[in-house]
């Protein structure tokens, strides 16, 4: 795997990527480069659009407030996309900026945002998820932005995982017992990981999630976390164990 390059500020733009391309920036954008970042002419920074890889691209100012970039050359390649879901209660607007945030550093391929029955928040800004997911991305070198999925019943995001992909239920009311063993014991494949809201699941939901073939209950230990933390922790888990951070 490349190393990312820190030493340059990275920018999302939403447009297809070709040698030589020329890609309009949004106003805020080039307002960033050209008047907080005082980037001049020929100025670089990487680009990327979570499709065609990462670039080199160099700053085309047009006036004091728009700016375009020039790609100049691929410095890396497109890796494939995470495929691991993360499915999660969602929760109020700072939290669940701070969470889908951290997920997607952790390698989540997918957001899906589930209510039920204790869910603080029933309506979610998926325009700002998607924003703070790109901001993530940005700041850590990450090339494959997640999909973003809108909020469903429990029943129905259950419904919509195939049969193949592992569901890791964190479940709060499971006797403790060592997440790692548990996960240990099963292959590497797609996955998913669920995290309830932060009253829990009721009695009827957990044992509508243990039905479920193919899913695995673990506890995060003797602790109770707040969703967003249980988020991380159940991430680094799963990714150390099954995931793609290396195994040997």
């Amino acid at each position: 795997m490349s190393v990312p390059d820190f030493a340059r500020h990275r920018l999302f733009v939403d447009h297809p990527f070709s040698q030589s391309a020329i890609l309009p920036l949004e106003r805020e954008q080039a307002n960033y480069l050209l008047n907080v970042l005082r980037l001049r002419a020929d100025g670089t920074v990487l680009a990327f659009n979570g499709r065609d890889g990462e670039w080199l691209a160099r700053l085309v100012p047009e006036g004091r407030k728009q700016a375009n970039l020039e790609l100049t050359r691929q410095t890396r390649l497109q890796p494939p996309a995470p495929d691991l879901h993360y499915l999660f209660a969602p929760l109020k607007h700072a939290r669940l900026d701070y969470m889908a945030q951290k997920a997607v550093e952790m390698g989540a391929g997918v957001l899906q945002p589930v209510l039920t029955r204790r869910t603080q928040v029933s309506r979610l800004n998926l325009d700002r998820m998607r924003a703070n997911a790109i901001e993530a991305a940005e700041q850590c070198g990450i090339l494959s932005l997640p999909g973003i999925e809108p909020e469903r019943p429990l029943e129905a995001a259950l419904a919509g995982l195939g049969p193949e992909r592992l569901l890791i239920f964190c479940d709060e009311g499971m006797a403790e017992a060592s997440p790692v063993s548990a996960l240990a014991q099963r292959e590497p494949g797609p996955l998913a990981v669920l995290i309830g809201p932060e009253g829990g699941f009721d009695e009827a939901e957990r044992s509508l999630i243990r039905a479920r073939p193919n899913t695995l209950p673990i506890s995060l230990g003797p602790r109770i976390l707040r969703a967003d933390t249980a988020a991380v922790a159940a991430l680094a888990l799963v990714q150390a164990v099954l995931g793609d951070w290396p195994r040997t």
